[in-house]
């Protein structure tokens, strides 16, 4: 059996379904952290940096996450590695609000970044392996637009629940994504091309690497840019330009997060679907340009108007780009790995990236506590990056997921696209 069969409609919902809502509550349980900095670092007696060395070590572990849940997705399956993906990461949520000191807090947020690690890359092969090719650049933007989505229901449950929960209640309410996996048990297939490659020879990790070197090494830069780009975006913007910087009131502030939550949903599935059309590599230089546009009134205005349509702007740009990369880098990965090459790729780029809240921090105290000129010099930078990345990247749209195909980026080179087998 050399191709995927065809898949029913009802089949395929389920799967970006429960993916999406997957994604969509990881990053919900991420964020909750991001809008408890103060009150953390109060209950431990520690510094707000101090306090910023927890996002550090949840990003820098994803990597761990993803490559030991990205070979299980690759032997078992994605069904069941997803599943047990999704109650750990509740379950090491649920934990965080029992911690006792500093350092404990420390270990369970690595352990969370552990589980975390592993949802995305598990999630995405499964449906990209599973829906029609023609679904997926909205499809992608459908994923991706989960991120930021998650990002707006943390801020709602701080907006109107932290008074009442406290930091310790919001992390109890984060356990509630372990009940994803009953609605997975009973609706989601594994994937096809999943099942299809399990008829075949394996070839060892090593073997399939080595013959893919420069791709990974691409797609693992790409992934670093990508991850600055939205870590650098957001991490730091919230709390400590809105609040800590420019002494924003919390209504103001919940108001600005969910307006550019909202552009970030937007520009996930715009550009996602715009690159169906004019390519991935042309949709995430676009989206990366508009995010320049926005980058200087986005990180120096006074004007709370102005912030917000500047905010607006920039997360369009940025989770525009970020949009396109479920289906990119699933395309782009060689098929034996792909339970945990795109997974394992883009959290080694969250490793690479996972200075990045300390370092914009660091920057910020050194030039009088200027929060806007670290979140100016890192977005404008990566922005830049990822431009000259995608110029000179390979492209691989349409490919048969399940084909056995050789490295894009052997066939066409740099530029040009690859031109693979298609599904």
């Amino acid at each position: 059996m050399n191709s995927v069969p065809d898949i029913d409609t009802a089949r395929a919902r389920n799967t970006v379904l429960a993916a999406f809502l997957g994604w969509t509550l990881d990053a919900f349980d991420f964020f909750i952290l991001i809008f408890t900095f103060d009150e953390v670092a109060k209950t431990f007696g520690v510094s707000i940096t101090s306090i910023t060395v927890a996002i550090t070590l949840t990003l820098a572990s994803r990597a761990v996450g993803a490559f030991i849940f990205g070979r299980m997705a690759d032997r078992y399956g994605r069904k069941p590695t997803l599943m047990l993906v999704i109650v750990l990461y509740s379950l090491f949520e649920f934990v965080s609000g029992l911690a006792w000191s500093y350092v404990s807090f420390l270990v369970i947020r690595t352990l969370f970044g552990i589980a975390m690690g592993g949802e995305w890359g598990v999630g995405s092969s499964l449906v990209m392996e599973t829906i029609p090719a023609r679904w997926r650049g909205w499809v992608s933007g459908l994923l991706q637009a989960g991120y930021p989505a998650g990002y707006f229901l943390a801020t709602l449950l701080f907006g109107l629940c932290y008074a009442t929960l406290g930091w310790r209640g919001m992390f109890f309410v984060g356990a509630a994504p372990a009940l994803l996996v009953f609605f997975i048990n009973a609706k989601i297939h594994e994937s096809p091309a999943f099942e299809v490659m399990q008829q075949r020879p394996r070839s060892s990790l090593l073997q399939i690497v080595k013959a893919n070197a420069k791709l990974t090494v691409y797609a693992i830069a790409m992934m670093t840019a990508f991850n600055f780009f939205s870590h650098g975006t957001q991490d730091i913007y919230p709390k400590l330009f809105l609040g800590k910087q420019l002494g924003l009131p919390h209504a103001t502030l919940t108001n600005i997060v969910l307006v550019y939550n909202v552009a970030a949903i937007l520009g996930g599935l715009f550009f996602g679907m715009l690159s169906q059309k004019i390519g991935r590599r042309r949709s995430i230089i676009l989206a990366c340009v508009l995010a320049l546009l926005a980058v200087y009134p986005w990180s120096h205005s006074r004007d709370v108007y102005m912030l917000c349509t500047a905010a607006f702007v920039m997360q369009f740009g940025v989770q525009g780009a970020w949009g396109v990369v479920p289906a990119h880098l699933n395309e782009l990965s060689p098929a034996e790995i792909r339970g945990t090459f795109p997974g394992f790729v883009y959290q080694l780029g969250n490793f690479l990236a996972a200075i990045n809240p300390v370092l914009q921090a660091e920057i910020a105290q050194r030039h009088g506590q200027d929060y806007g000129y670290a979140l100016l010099l890192v977005a404008g930078s990566v922005a830049v990056a990822l431009i000259l990345l995608m110029a000179f990247g390979p492209e691989a749209r349409g490919v048969a997921m399940a084909a056995s195909a050789p490295s894009p980026l052997r066939a066409e080179g740099w530029g040009e696209g690859a031109s693979l087998p298609r599904s």
